[in-house]
């Protein structure tokens, strides 16, 4: 909390999950072979003889599945409060920049914090880039989370086409199917597309049903998992659960209404679906929902008691006329006997006249007693030759909502939708209500746009979600960074979120409330709780974590691999298993082999039309993490040696390190290294970059390579002149700020300044590193001191954010709190002024528009 508050200020709060916690997962800058040795795969075994059963395509081979153990490297450590104080009025002074991260228990002494999963720290939630099985598997194995999540909201693919639900832009949501410019170009991405669609419902299923497994182990016993879906495959995923959690563990199917439907040839679709099952049903958390009632209309409310006490029945002219309807109080009629013969007398005496109730059958309450009371409080009234109990609308106007949503309507239009395939706020808010309590742990493992987290966190629930795709992963850190919730009161504030809220409650006026002349009951509304207007609320501290990229392996390595463990349905290798002699002599795959070809045939494209073309391109014996020698046309050539790297998956750091060791023992030794993949883990791309070349002798490259190579059965079009084109490393300036054109007095720490000038690019024709623009930069960010392990920014820019994107929603909301000019510079490219740290290193983080992270690191003299 800030000093120095003036009055009209509120303080900016985060909820604190006390007395939580969670392991140690290796913090990415610590992470060696010798620190996070990699553990063995674990296997998961399905019952053969459930009966009935789905049956699809290769279901009876896959009887059980492997899945690799690995850690989750965190990559980043973020927290809203700390960005959002750097530009607060303070009368003039700094906020304190108080984080959860900064506590001694968070920044542990390196002893400790290499010994990864022994000491357990202060929660923080989770964003998680990665296979969703992998990462479910991580938590069972390496975390002990069997049985700590409390619900699961899973959002597969809908459809089986290709582009139905992947967005290849961070700020592109009007994606088409069938156009080759919306597909993914994203490997990750491209691999799930193979593993969930390849061969349509078959694939799926099978896609589908190891997720669930894994996903029952996570629940606790009172948990419960909401998978949505459309009517396309409703039934077929409905069947599968019935496998993975028992038919006796199904509690619901919940139609919700999408949009108003619109189809040109059949009946339109109006409503997805929530199919819900528990992990143990009679022991599932579950509380009320209740909405407010507002159906006013002849059918359910058909009589009215004016302000006379005449009471009459009303009809569809009343209720159209309005005028009525307005003069007194509507009510409605509902039954006062039950089924089974009483022992007492059951005559009533009412109006003057005796009633009794129907043979078989008898009153509700006492008799004379209950009644009495009931007539007492003018609640009975004589309806067809017997008595009926009067229910007024405001006894109690709210209701449970049955399986069928109808308020549910998301505009495909709504100015708050980021992603192509966004679900709505309201639908996932109501699932969480009713099943969860704050301090309650979520996951999703199709993290999206980030909707549940978003939820989550607004309701003070724990959170963990997770993605393949690194566009949908910046577009979920952009909305949880600059997100604003209201600060809900909480039941006993110093025991943090955990202790719950304090909820409106609202009487509930019953038959047998009167007839036993007993103060109602209180019922709870969990979707109100007190608001305290005089503070608000950001996301509290998050990490960004990773599933570490595989290495690059040889041809033997892969067919031993096989030997071991056949790749589950759908899974390509990317090459047959019988290679030819010379790809066996070499250790390169036939996937490597074609790529060979290719870049021989199409070169390295650079900047500007230049382009590295290559006189040979052979295999390169002897070596296991280069995979190419060759050698560049012109009146200079040069030796180029090149690695792949991973088909689905970032080149990784550990390759970088290996392949530049193989490259040392050559002879003669190349003048150029080029690294070659789909994606590169921004660690990688920072070792590539730092490779000095008169240190060295040799000059480092990166090259893209083009998802084509991956997707040419996928596309109409293949732009076979692009394959492989040069990538280059962020081109950031760090200045010391000088005041009137002079360095500052020493009497007060020197202050900085960092200025992102776009990337440096390798010209083909000259040698020389060149500088690009900004154009393509989607968020940066800075940590000012940078602590080696993982990254903490103080700063986060989105210079691509539109007026209505970024940090202006919070910055409407927080007019009163924001200092303008300062946080107009969060859409730029030049830094605030910061003082150094005690680390006296910087950080820069940098995401383009497809979520290509570059990250540079700085040494402040």
């Amino acid at each position: 909390m800030p000093r120095n508050k003036k009055p009209d200020q509120k303080p900016i709060e985060q909820y604190d999950h006390k007395g939580k916690k969670r392991v140690n997962n290796p913090p990415v800058g610590l992470v060696t072979p010798e620190t996070d040795k990699e553990t063995e795969k674990k296997t998961y075994a399905y019952d053969p003889h459930l009966d009935p059963q789905l049956q699809w395509a290769g279901k009876a081979e896959h009887t059980s599945f492997e899945v690799p153990t690995v850690s989750l490297h965190v990559h980043e450590r973020i927290d809203p409060r700390t960005i959002i104080e750097a530009v607060r009025k303070i009368d003039g002074q700094k906020g304190e920049q108080l984080s959860m991260f900064s506590s001694p228990e968070e920044n542990p002494p390196l002893r400790e914090a290499i010994e990864f999963y022994k000491h357990p720290h202060n929660w923080s939630n989770r964003l998680i880039a990665g296979d969703s099985l992998v990462v479910m598997n991580s938590f069972l194995e390496k975390e002990g989370m069997a049985g700590k999540v409390q619900m699961i909201y899973l959002d597969p693919p809908y459809g089986i086409k290709y582009g139905s639900n992947f967005q290849p832009f961070v700020n592109k949501r009007d994606v088409k199917d069938g156009k080759d410019e919306d597909l993914t170009a994203e490997p990750e991405m491209i691999k799930a597309f193979r593993d969930t669609w390849e061969l349509g419902i078959h694939s799926y299923l099978a896609y589908l049903r190891d997720r669930l497994l894994l996903a029952r182990e996570l629940l606790t016993e009172s948990g419960s998992i909401f998978v949505q879906i459309s009517d396309e495959n409703v039934h077929h995923v409905r069947e599968l659960m019935d496998e993975v959690f028992g038919v006796g563990n199904f509690v619901s199917l919940i139609a919700f209404k999408k949009g108003l439907g619109y189809s040109e040839t059949f009946i339109p679709s109006v409503y997805d679906y929530l199919i819900v099952y528990a992990k143990e049903k009679e022991k599932l958390k579950y509380q009320k929902p209740y909405i407010y009632d507002d159906s006013e209309n002849y059918m359910t409310f058909s009589w009215i008691e004016l302000k006379n006490r005449e009471r009459r029945r009303l009809n569809k002219l009343d209720f159209k006329d309005g005028k009525l309807v307005t003069e007194g109080q509507l009510f409605q009629t509902s039954t006062l006997m039950s089924k089974g013969s009483a022992k007492d007398p059951q005559d009533y005496e009412f109006e003057g006249q005796i009633y009794y109730p129907s043979s078989g059958a008898h009153w509700k309450t006492k008799c004379p007693d209950g009644l009495d009371n009931l007539k007492k409080q003018k609640r009975l009234i004589a309806v067809k030759e017997t008595l009926a109990f009067v229910r007024f609308k405001e006894d109690f106007p709210y209701k449970i909502p049955v399986n069928v949503w109808d308020d549910t309507i998301q505009s495909t239009f709504s100015s708050d939708k980021i992603y192509v395939v966004q679900t709505n706020v309201q639908v996932i808010s109501r699932c969480l209500l009713m099943t969860t309590d704050p301090g309650d742990l979520v996951l999703d493992p199709t993290c999206g746009s980030g909707t549940t987290a978003y939820v989550a966190e607004q309701w003070g629930r724990r959170w963990i979600t997770c993605d393949t795709s690194r566009v949908a992963i910046t577009l979920a850190k952009q909305r949880l960074m600059t997100a604003l919730f209201d600060y809900y009161e909480l039941a006993h504030p110093q025991e943090g979120v955990g202790s719950g809220f304090k909820y409106k409650t609202v009487p509930h006026i019953t038959l047998k409330s009167i007839a036993n002349n007993e103060p109602p009951a209180q019922e709870t509304l969990y979707d109100q709780p007190f608001i305290d207007n005089s503070r608000t609320r950001v996301t509290g501290p998050f990490t960004v974590e990773a599933v570490p990229a595989p290495m690059v392996k040889s041809l033997d390595d892969v067919g031993a691999d096989l030997r071991v463990c056949p790749p589950p349905l759908g899974e390509h290798i990317g090459s047959p298993l019988q290679p030819d002699e010379s790809i066996a002599r070499s250790g390169e795959t036939l996937r490597q082999s074609e790529w060979r070809d290719e870049l021989f045939k199409a070169g390295i494209r650079g900047k500007g039309g230049q382009k590295i073309e290559f006189s040979r391109v052979e295999p390169l014996p002897g070596t296991r993490y280069l995979h190419v020698d060759g050698e560049t046309k012109g009146d200079k050539p040069q030796r180029v040696v090149v690695s792949f790297g991973p088909e689905h998956a970032p080149l990784e750091q550990r390759q970088v390190e290996l392949a530049w060791e193989e490259a040392r023992t050559l002879i003669p030794h190349p003048q150029l290294i080029v690294f070659a993949a789909f994606q590169f883990d921004p660690e990688a791309a920072k070792d590539i970059d730092e490779l000095d070349p008169r240190k060295t002798g040799m000059t480092f490259l990166k090259a893209q390579m083009n998802a084509d190579l991956l997707t040419e059965d996928l596309k109409k079009k293949r732009a076979s002149n692009e394959s492989f084109w040069l990538i280059g490393q962020p081109d950031v300036r760090l200045t010391r700020v000088e005041a009137n054109g002079h360095p500052p007095k020493n009497k007060k720490p020197p202050q900085y300044r960092v200025e992102v000038l776009g990337f440096d690019y390798y010209n083909t024709r000259t040698g020389i590193i060149e500088s690009g623009g900004t154009e393509k930069i989607a968020m940066w960010m800075l940590d000012t001191d940078y602590d080696g392990r993982s990254l903490f920014p103080r700063q986060v820019f989105f210079p691509m954010a539109g007026e209505k994107e970024g940090w202006s929603k919070l910055t409407r909301n927080l007019k009163a709190e924001i200092d303008e000019e300062l946080i107009e510079a969060y859409r730029g490219t030049v830094s605030l002024p910061f003082e150094p740290g005690k680390n006296k290193r910087v950080a820069v983080k940098i995401v383009d528009d497809r979520g290509i992270e570059s990250l540079k690191i700085m040494e402040i003299e």
